[in-house]
C-alpha cells in the first residue's frame, strides 16, 4: 500500500535514501529536477504493479514498463494532479505508457554517473503551470529578411510592447530572398544569447505574443521546444536557458545547420538535441501547444501564448520526408533512438580509436536489467577505456536497429562490440577488447553471455 504525501513531507535526505535503496542512478541535473518536483508535489512513491494503490499521491516513479491492460489500469488510476517520473526513460518498453500521458520533459544522460534519460510527464499541463511572477521572464528575440519589410513584424512588435516584454527584433540580409536559413536563425539566437544575461525565447517574426511566457523560465530548463505531431521539432518557438548545456545546444545546431544547409532545419535541430543529450545532461521541456498555436486553431479552452501566422497543417513544419521511422517513434516518446547514441563518453587521454557498444535484444529483458547493463558498460569505460578515445553506447531493441547502428559505426571507422543484457560486463571490458586479436575497424565483436562459473574476464567472440 502506498502512503500519500504532501510537499511538506519532502526532504532531500529521504529522496537520496529512496534512490539508493532502489538502485536508481541519477546524474546531478536529473536529481535536481526530481528534487524540484518533490519540493512541489511531495516525496515520490514507487508504482510496481496494478495492485499498488496510488490514491492521492502526486509524484510517482515507475521503474518497470507496464504493457497492455496494466498500462491502461495505471493511467486510469491517475488524477489530474499527478506527475509520473521514469528514471530509465531511454528504454522503448516505456513508450506505450508515455503515449497515454503528456510529455513534460526529458533530462539527458551524462557519463557513468547518470547514463540514463529521465522522463517526466502527466495528465494535464495545468499541474505544473507556474504562478505569474515565479521567475524573471525571458527576453524575446526574432529576426526577418530585409526584403520582407517592416510590416512583416508589426504584429509581433506590437504584442510584445503591449505585454511589457523586453525584445530584440532585427533585420538581416538573408541568403535566400524572403526566407531565413536554419543557420541564420541559429547564428542570430546565439548572438542574442551571448549579448544578454537572461534566457532567450525565439519566435518567428510573423508570430504574435498573446500571453506572457512564464512556463519555460519557471521550470528553469536548458532548452524548450514544441514537438509538432509529437515528434517533429519545430523551430518556430524555442527557448534557451542560461547554462553551458543550452549554449552547447545552440553551438551544435549552428554547426549542423551551416554544414548541411539543404536539410530541413527541424531535423538539424533534432540531431543537435540528440548529440548534446548524449554528452550533457540537457534538461529539455516539451512545450505545450499553447506555445505553438496556429492560424485556424479553434479551442476557446486553450488560451495561446504564441500564435503563428500559418495554417494548421504540417506543410510548414515537416518537409523532410526521409525522417527515419525509428526516430519518429523515439521522439514521440521524447527519447533518443537507434542508431543514435544514448550516451557518449570521452577518455581523459586522446588516442585515435573510438568504439561503439551495441546493447541488443533489450526488448526481451526487464528495464532494470537493461539499466544495469548500461551502467556496467559506462562504469567499465570510466574505470579503464583501454586505449579507446571515446565510447558510444546505442540501445537496439530489434535486429534492424543493430544493422543501422553497425552501419553508422562502420562509417565512422569505429571498433564495434555487441552485448546483450544477459552478458557479464567486468571493469576490464575495454582493455580486453583493445588487447584482443587485431581487428579492422568495423568488424563486430560479441561479448559472450553471462556464465554460472562467475568468470571475471569477458569472453570475446570472433567477428560475425
Amino acid at each position: 500500500m502506498i502512503e500519500t504525501t504532501t510537499a511538506h513531507d519532502f526532504s532531500a535526505d529521504a529522496l537520496d535514501a529512496l534512490l539508493v535503496s532502489h538502485h536508481i542512478r541519477l546524474n546531478d541535473q536529473q536529481r535536481r529536477r526530481l528534487q524540484w518536483l518533490g519540493s512541489r508535489f511531495g516525496m515520490p512513491v514507487l508504482w510496481d504493479g496494478p495492485d499498488a494503490a496510488i490514491a492521492d499521491s502526486k509524484l510517482i516513479i515507475v521503474l518497470e514498463p507496464p504493457s497492455g491492460p496494466r498500462a491502461e489500469l495505471f493511467f486510469r488510476s491517475l488524477h489530474a494532479g499527478c506527475i509520473v517520473v521514469i528514471p530509465f526513460g531511454e528504454n522503448p518498453g516505456f513508450d506505450f505508457l508515455k503515449s497515454k500521458l503528456i510529455d513534460f520533459g526529458t533530462v539527458g544522460a551524462t557519463g557513468w554517473k547518470g547514463p540514463h534519460e529521465m522522463w517526466w510527464g502527466g495528465v494535464s499541463w495545468s499541474t505544473v503551470m507556474p504562478a505569474a511572477g515565479d521567475r524573471q521572464l525571458p527576453r524575446v528575440a526574432s529576426c526577418y529578411p530585409r526584403d520582407c519589410g517592416k510590416d512583416h513584424i508589426r504584429p509581433l512588435a506590437r504584442s510584445l510592447t503591449t505585454l511589457g516584454l523586453d525584445f530584440d527584433i532585427e533585420v538581416i540580409d538573408a541568403t535566400t530572398p524572403g526566407q531565413l536559413l536554419g543557420s541564420e536563425k541559429a547564428d542570430f539566437i546565439l548572438k542574442m544569447w551571448q549579448k544578454h544575461t537572461r534566457p532567450i525565447l525565439w519566435v518567428e517574426a510573423d508570430a504574435e505574443m498573446i500571453d506572457l511566457p512564464h512556463l519555460p523560465a519557471s521550470l528553469d530548463c536548458d532548452f524548450a521546444v514544441h514537438k509538432w505531431n509529437r515528434w517533429e521539432m519545430s523551430t518556430r518557438t524555442l527557448y534557451f536557458g542560461r547554462s553551458p548545456a543550452a549554449e552547447a545546444m545552440l553551438q551544435a545546431w549552428l554547426c549542423f545547420a551551416s554544414t548541411y544547409p539543404a536539410i530541413w532545419e527541424g531535423y538539424v535541430l533534432d540531431q543537435a538535441w540528440s548529440l548534446i543529450s548524449s554528452q550533457m545532461s540537457l534538461d529539455t521541456v516539451w512545450l505545450p501547444r499553447a506555445y505553438h498555436a496556429m492560424r485556424g486553431d479553434q479551442d476557446p479552452r486553450r488560451r495561446p501564448v504564441v500564435a503563428h501566422s500559418v495554417e494548421t497543417t504540417t506543410a510548414d513544419l515537416g518537409p523532410e520526408l526521409n525522417f527515419p521511422k525509428t526516430l519518429q517513434s523515439a521522439r514521440r516518446a521524447s527519447r533518443t533512438g537507434a542508431p543514435e547514441s544514448l550516451v557518449v563518453m570521452t577518455a581523459p587521454v586522446q588516442p585515435s580509436q573510438p568504439v561503439t557498444v551495441i546493447l541488443r535484444d533489450i526488448q526481451s529483458a526487464g528495464a532494470r536489467t537493461v539499466a544495469a547493463s548500461i551502467e556496467a558498460v559506462t562504469q567499465a569505460f570510466a574505470d579503464d577505456p583501454g586505449g579507446f578515445s571515446h565510447m558510444e553506447l546505442s540501445l537496439c531493441p530489434w535486429q534492424d536497429d543493430v544493422k543501422a547502428a553497425t552501419s553508422v559505426a562502420n562509417s565512422a571507422n569505429h571498433r564495434i562490440l555487441e552485448i546483450a543484457p544477459s552478458s557479464s560486463v567486468p571493469s576490464s571490458l575495454f582493455r580486453t577488447l583493445a588487447d584482443s586479436i587485431p581487428l579492422a575497424p568495423g568488424n563486430v565483436v560479441a561479448l559472450a553471455a553471462r556464465r554460472e562459473s562467475g568468470r571475471n574476464q569477458p569472453e570475446l567472440l570472433p567477428p560475425a
